[in-house]
């Protein structure tokens, strides 16, 4: 089954601002296995030029991920997460994230297309500060084996939108 490309450009907004804390940036650094002190000690992090600890770079997927499920899981999108792999994930940074942060996040769907039978469906969680500044977008694109319809993978949603 297809994805449904009228989702193309729905926005699934956080529920609620993400309260970044020293603690949160310790678990997921420790999570990935990256000891640099920049996450973990506030001195070094100041030293460096930063008001307290720096969360690694990867660390935006956390925030997005409330609207995300949001969209993934709709069942309107028909978006089957059992075919579900993981195909890209890049970050645009303002600046980083760091404790204190209070941010919010607005996951949009960007970009549906078929690529050799398979969904591609991209995801952008534009993530800001109280006063609305960017400070990252964190893009995350999901390949859904199997889901196109044809499987021609030839077509994208350009394309299918101006057939």
């Amino acid at each position: 089954m297809a994805i449904n490309r009228a989702f193309l450009g729905r926005a699934y907004p956080a529920p609620e601002p993400y309260e970044v804390t020293r603690g949160k940036i310790r678990e997921f650094a420790e999570a990935v296995g990256d000891a640099n002190p920049l996450y973990s000690d506030p001195a070094t992090a100041r030293d460096e030029g930063h008001p307290d600890v720096v969360a690694p770079p990867t660390f935006p997927i956390v925030l997005g991920m409330a609207g995300a499920g949001r969209a993934i899981t709709d069942p309107e999108l028909g978006l089957d997460f059992s075919m579900v792999v993981h195909g890209e994930q890049r970050f645009r940074y303002s600046r980083p994230v760091r404790a204190g942060d209070l941010l919010d996040a607005v996951t949009r769907i960007t970009d549906i297309r078929s690529v050799a039978g398979n969904e591609l469906v991209t995801l952008e969680s534009e993530i800001t500060d109280p006063d609305g500044a960017h400070v990252v977008t964190a893009v995350n694109m999901l390949v859904v084996r199997g889901a196109a319809e044809g499987g021609s993978g030839s077509g994208d949603a350009a394309k299918e939108g101006a057939a």
